[in-house]
C-alpha cells in the first residue's frame, strides 16, 4: 500500500463506527460506479479470445427477423 492509503487505514480505524459510515458514503462520491468489476474483465478478456479464434458472427450475418 502507498504511504498515503496506510495513512488513511490507520485514521478511519482511529474513528468510531459511526463516522467510518459517514466516511465511506464521502469516499463512494469520488468512486466511479462504471468500474469494471473482476468477472466483467474475465467477459471482456474471453470475447476478445473468441473474436481472435473467429468465434464470433458479424452484425450482418444475423437474421433479425
Amino acid at each position: 500500500m502507498s504511504p498515503i492509503r496506510n495513512q488513511l487505514v490507520e485514521m478511519i480505524d482511529c474513528l468510531p463506527e459511526q463516522d467510518q459510515v459517514l466516511v465511506f458514503e464521502i469516499v463512494k462520491r469520488f468512486v466511479p460506479d462504471d468500474v469494471a468489476t473482476a468477472d466483467d474483465l474475465r467477459a471482456i478478456q474471453a470475447a476478445h479470445e473468441e473474436y481472435a479464434r473467429g468465434e464470433t458472427v458479424s452484425h450482418s450475418e444475423i437474421n433479425w427477423d
